[in-house]
Order: C-alpha cells, then structure tokens, then sequence
C-alpha cells in the first residue's frame, strides 16, 4: 500500500467500517428472521436508508466519491436505497406471518452486491490516486505525466500555443535541511507545493518530480508570455517566506530551467533540455530562469530580477 496522507488514511479507515456497519445491519436481519428479535427503525421505516450507521457515514463524505466519480457517487445512493426497500418488504411480510416474497429477496441481493462492489471500487480509486500523489505536498508525482504531456502538446497545437515544459529546483535546499532540520525542509516543500498551487493556472500542471525538484507545463501564446510567467514566479517565492516559528522565517527562492517544446517532440527530450537550463541557472547564480528554445543551437536566456543576460555556451557568473 502507497505512503498516505492522514486525511486519506482516515478515509480508507472509515470506508472500511462503513462496509462492516452494512454487513453488521444485514446480521441483525438475519437475527430478526432467525430469532424473532425486534427490528429498529433503519429496517422498518419508509426513510430507513436515511437512518442507518451509513447513510450518516456517506452522506458527512459523500463530497469525496463526487469528486472521483459524481454518477458512481449517485449510484451508490440508489443501490443503498434499493437494498433498505427491499428487506422493509421482506421483514413487513415476516412481522404479518407471512413468507417474503422472491421478488424482494432477489432485489435486496443484487442492490446489496452492487452497492458494495460500487464501494470496492472506490476504495481502489483512492488508493490508485493516492499511489499518484505525494503524501507530504498533496501534488501528482511523475506517473503518468507522458500522459498529461501528450494531452498538453496536443492542446497546445490546436489553440497555437507554444508549450514549456519547466523544472522547479530549490535554492540551497540541503543548507536549509542541515541549519534547521528536515522537519523543516518538508515545511520548506510544502510552503512552495500551495504557492506554486495558488499561483499557477488550473490549466498549467505541477508536479513533484522528486527530492526538491518540481516539474510545470505552461502553455503560452509567446516566448515573451513564457518569460513573464517566469518572472512573476521568481517574483512571488521570493517575497512570499516560509514561517518555521512564531518570530522566525525562511527566505526562499528557485531556479527554473525552461524548454520549449518543438512539434512532436518526446517529453524525454524536453526534460533533458529543460534539466541542462537548470544546471546552467545554477551555475550563473540561481534565483533566475533559463530558457533554452529549439533551434536555437545552444542559446540561454537567464533573466535575475530585472538583469537579464545571454551567452551562447557558458553564462557568466552574476555580480
């Protein structure tokens, strides 16, 4: 099982006992038929499906299997209903003397074998997305990025974008986990996973791509776009620090190595340009961006602030 976050964690704890509160409730029913005891009102009553241990259960998440899957998540409702409807016509018949009918024994099997195969379900889903994301910044990991990639370029073709493909590098970020501990390097982490989250598009994917490293497909309309978007960013981390006590604070920055990604070209080839950019921006002093463009032999263009400077094999060290 996959490394995961608490809140996931109590999620699949809790779906668990759901499940178990449903077989615990088909126990009774059976408790009922066998030995006469007295059913409760999630059995008897016409809103029996809105009483049980459950229905509570599901509705307080019923937002998390939306998420995942709206019709999936309404039919899980329906099957759970179909289920009380069916045994309220079984034990009524029971209760009048009478045997139940094979028409309401079969409903209550099939709606009660499809809501907990409905439940199995989701419960992979879950945990196949928490196999994709990172426990500690909430963000997509690399699997399946060639996936997102190939939707990305392909979008950005018909909409005549140009497409960027950007790797997020921290500054300094073993000074940061040797002088203040690695509780607060994954703050450190976590800090720049929501800044990058609230200052990115929805449209523009960021991952953690390992370590301290993240990967961001933007798609602009210009390499000027690109640049500015750049900027801004550097700009936003920069200004934006990292509290790790009540008076206390960390500074961070990074360093961003951009490629532009040529017509059907191979996410391989663009990570290998765009991981090169970053070793020369760490190289001219971090902080900045670099941008390789194909086409362009091996052209860089480093932008620190308000200084920009280009070479056309080694950058110069900024002053």
């Amino acid at each position: 099982m996959p490394d995961l976050t608490p809140e996931i964690d109590c999620l699949i704890t809790e779906l668990d006992a759901a499940v178990e509160d449903v077989m615990d409730w088909t126990r009774r029913i059976l408790r009922f038929v066998v030995l006469h005891t007295t059913p409760r009102e999630d059995v008897l009553s016409p809103t029996a499906h809105t009483l049980c241990k459950f229905a509570a259960w599901y509705a307080e998440n019923r937002t998390h299997f939306e998420a995942i899957d709206a019709l999936g998540a309404e039919h899980v409702e329906r099957a759970h209903q179909a289920m009380h409807d069916a045994i309220r016509g079984i034990c009524n018949d029971v209760l009048a003397g009478s045997p139940g009918k094979h028409s309401d024994l079969l409903a209550f099997e099939q709606s009660q074998a499809e809501l907990l195969g409905l439940l199995a379900r989701f419960k992979t889903s879950i945990l196949s997305n928490a196999a994709r994301h990172d426990p500690l910044t909430g963000l997509p990991l690399r699997y399946g990025i060639e996936g997102d990639f190939a939707l990305q370029q392909k979008d950005a073709r018909r909409n005549g974008n140009l497409l960027y493909v950007a790797l997020i590098d921290v500054d300094h970020f073993k000074r940061i986990n040797d002088s203040y501990g690695h509780p607060v390097g994954d703050r450190v982490l976590r800090h720049l996973a929501e800044t990058l989250n609230h200052n990115l598009r929805s449209n523009e994917p960021i991952y953690r791509f390992g370590g301290e490293e993240f990967l961001w497909l933007l798609q602009c309309k210009s390499a000027e776009e690109a640049e500015q978007s750049a900027r801004r960013l550097l700009s936003t981390i920069r200004t934006t620090p990292v509290p790790i006590s009540r008076d206390q604070s960390v500074t961070l920055t990074v360093t961003l190595g951009m490629a532009q990604v040529g017509d059907h070209e191979e996410l391989a080839s663009a990570l290998e340009r765009a991981d090169v950019a970053l070793y020369k921006g760490k190289e001219s002093g971090r902080d900045c961006y670099i941008m390789d463009t194909p086409g362009q032999g091996n052209s860089f263009h480093a932008m620190d602030g308000d200084m920009e400077h280009v070479a056309t094999s080694t950058l110069k060290q900024n002053p």
